[in-house]
Order: structure tokens, then C-alpha cells, then sequence
């Protein structure tokens, strides 16, 4: 989101990573920045600028004397962008920029940016590790430059180590999260998300369509904001957002003890996950066998605790407790009379059952009931914008 619109200066230098640049020029892009692009000298000998100019539509900034650009092209660059970010950032780079050297144009455009600058350095391992190499990093990183650390792993040099340029996913995420604005900066956030599954027998379980994208999505918006999130887990097929402690969970029972043992901590609450109801009353130790004579199996189900009523029961004035309700009829019936038997201070509802809102689905369709009685709708969206949206209604609340 906040990406959308924004102007950006992406830096690319000498290194074999640059070929990486590529997809992470096309990320932006998908985004919606507008994306202008500086090439070193260097980097020209591993990816042709023509590349960077057609994915970017825009001209590329690789010499403040020849070609279309202006004497002052680089300045009208720099003082236009809401960022600029450096990917691959070579030792040769990191220690020209730290000493506040000029010679190409992409440092005398980086000299001349006022807005943040994050840079991510990718060289041979020895390199990287060079005391004069991690001084320099330590001089800009002092200057207020966002430093992403590489990746370790095998080196275009066949090196095994520390060194690699993370993946662009990777980094779009960590320049979104420096410009989202900090409003939950310190608060301390715990999250549920994903189904629970209850033992059958060893290979058998009962669960439910819980996806957990939902709860992911508030994960990724809380850190990007600036809190202190943990993210309680069942288990998804989805990788744990950046920067979360993340606990992963089977059961009921493995989600209530994470659950209780973070509470006392947290200022808001959110429970999104999708524990069941019930659970098999004994577990089958061995695998269940099927029955020569019966074509019917009986399992007994005693109820699973209310962790959400629980820590309705449990928390402090100063917690703000959220809950979820996915319902298949009379929506807003069912979601106050949930929030009110569990001491909510807000609950978020939606319909599942449509194939673009609720379990699985890419995107949301919910309606926000607040303790005081008032309500807010939020329109089919993607979950990001819909996780945001929760959070600045949560932030309303709590002041």
C-alpha cells in the first residue's frame, strides 16, 4: 500500500547480483511506484540498462555528462523521491558512500536524497567480514541508513557463507516497512491465526478451512507499523511474516498454553485463529483400522476450551481484546452476541462460503462491531488492506 504512487530510486552496482535487481524492479513496479533507475559503471557489465529502462519506463541514470539526461538530472531525482534503495551494494560502493564520495551518478544523486535510503550489501563472504567493510556499514548505519544483512548460503565464487542478496521479496518487504508510518511503535501485539488440529489417531485429525492468510496479514501490517508482534500459529501452508517471533502450534490445548503465556505482556490481542469446537475424547494410539463388519466409526468429542472466552475472562482494562467470527447466516446476530459472551472489545465478522471472502481467499469482505454499539463495514479488499484497516480502527480505540 504504501508503495502505490511512490517514487523510488533503485541503485544498482557491480555485483553478480544484479541480475536480482531485475526482479526487484518488477516487484516495485507491480506495486505501483514509479521507479527511476541508477546503474554504476560496473553494474552495466553484468545488466544491460535497456532492461532497467523498458521495466522502469523511465531513463536511466548512468552518466551526469552523456546522454538525454540534464546537468541537473540527478538532483531533480533526488529531491523527487519518497526513497531510494541500493540493491546489490558492492564493498567498493559501501565505502565510497560512506565517506561521502561522488564520482558516478549514482552516488552524487544518493548525496542529494533527504528522504530514507536503505542499502543491501552482497559481496564474497571474507569480503563482507572485512573490518573495514563492517566499519563502513557501522558509519552509514550511524547515519541513518537502513541496512539490510545478506543472505548466507553458496556464493557466485563457490564460497559457502555470508554474502548473498536476500531474495527481492524479501527486500520490498523490509522497504515497505520502513515507510508505513510507526503508530504501533513499541506496542506489544499477540496474534492468532490458522486452524488447530485434533488427534484422531497418529494420521487422522479434525480440523477445519482455516487458511491463516488472515491473521498473517495482520502479523505483516503489526510489524510494519512498529510493534512487537508474536504470532501463534496452527499450522498453514504459509511462511512466517518477517520480523515476528512465531510459535507454531498443533492443538488446541499447544495454542492455549503459547496463548496464556504471552498475554500478560500484550497490550491488544487478536485472536483471528479457528480452534475447534471439539476434540476426540481419547486418541487412537495406533492407527484406527477399518472395521470388516461396520461401515460405520463413532468418535467420541468432548469440547475444546474457549481460549477467546478465556482471555475475555482474564484480561486487564488495558488490553484490547479483538476477536473473529466467520458465520454462515445472520452475521451481525451472531457476532455481537459472541462479543458480548466474551468480554470482546471488538470483533471482526464476515460470510464464509463465497469464493472471495473467508476461508482461503486472497481477499475480505468484514464488518467491524465496536464494544460502544458502532459498526464499520470494509468493502471487498485485498487481507493486507483489510488487516490495515483493523489496525487503524484499533488505534482510534485505544487512543
Amino acid at each position: 500500500m504504501v508503495l502505490k504512487n511512490a517514487h523510488i530510486l533503485l541503485g544498482v552496482t557491480g555485483g553478480i547480483a544484479a541480475y536480482k535487481s531485475v526482479e526487484l524492479l518488477r516487484l516495485l513496479k507491480k506495486a505501483g511506484a514509479n521507479v527511476h533507475v541508477a546503474m554504476t559503471r560496473a553494474a552495466l557489465e553484468f545488466v544491460g540498462k535497456t532492461t532497467f529502462e523498458v521495466l522502469s519506463e523511465n531513463p536511466v541514470l548512468t552518466d551526469l555528462w552523456k546522454g538525454p539526461q540534464s546537468s541537473v538530472t540527478h538532483i531533480d531525482i533526488a529531491t523527487s523521491v519518497d526513497a531510494a534503495l541500493v540493491a546489490p551494494a558492492t564493498a567498493n560502493f559501501i565505502g565510497k558512500l560512506a565517506s561521502g564520495i561522488a564520482d558516478d551518478a549514482l552516488l552524487t544523486t544518493l548525496l542529494a536524497v533527504t528522504s530514507p535510503v536503505m542499502i543491501c550489501p552482497s559481496m564474497n563472504t571474507d569480503m563482507y567480514q572485512n573490518i573495514r567493510v563492517q566499519r563502513n556499514l557501522d558509519i552509514l548505519e550511524q547515519d541513518g541508513i537502513h541496512i539490510i544483512d545478506p543472505d548466507a548460503g553458496v556464493l557466485a565464487c563457490k564460497t559457502v557463507g555470508t554474502g548473498r542478496l536476500p531474495e527481492p521479496w524479501f527486500i520490498l518487504d523490509r522497504l515497505c516497512a520502513v515507510l508505513t508510518p510507526k503508530d504501533l511503535l513499541g506496542k506489544k501485539v499477540l496474534i492468532t491465526a490458522g486452524p488447530t488440529l485434533e488427534a484422531i489417531d497418529p494420521v487422522r485429525y479434525v480440523s477445519n478451512h482455516s487458511s491463516g492468510k488472515m491473521g498473517y496479514a495482520i502479523a505483516r501490517a503489526a510489524e510494519k507499523r512498529g510493534a512487537i508482534v508474536t504470532l501463534v500459529s496452527g499450522p498453514v501452508s504459509l511462511d512466517p511474516p518477517v520480523e515476528v517471533e512465531f510459535i507454531p502450534v498443533q492443538s488446541c490445548d499447544e495454542m492455549a498454553r503459547a496463548v496464556f503465556s504471552h498475554l500478560d505482556l500484550a497490550d491488544i490481542i487478536i485472536k483471528v485463529a479457528a480452534v475447534a469446537d471439539y476434540k476426540p475424547v481419547a486418541p487412537g494410539v495406533l492407527k484406527i483400522k477399518k472395521r470388516q463388519n461396520s461401515k460405520e466409526l463413532s468418535i467420541s468429542m468432548t469440547e475444546n476450551m474457549d481460549i477467546l472466552k478465556q482471555v475475555g475472562k482474564l484480561k486487564t482494562k488495558d488490553q484490547f481484546l479483538v476477536g473473529f467470527a466467520a458465520e454462515t447466516n445472520d452475521l451481525e446476530q451472531h457476532a455481537l452476541l459472541k462479543m458480548e459472551k466474551k468480554n470482546l472489545d471488538m470483533i471482526a465478522a464476515n460470510l464464509v462460503g463465497t469464493a472471495d471472502s473467508g476461508f482461503k481467499t486472497d481477499t475480505n469482505k468484514v464488518t467491524l462491531f465496536l464494544k460502544d454499539g458502532s459498526s464499520k463495514d470494509i468493502p471487498l479488499m485485498d487481507k493486507e488492506k483489510v488487516a490495515h484497516i483493523l489496525l487503524d480502527t484499533i488505534i482510534e480505540q485505544t487512543g
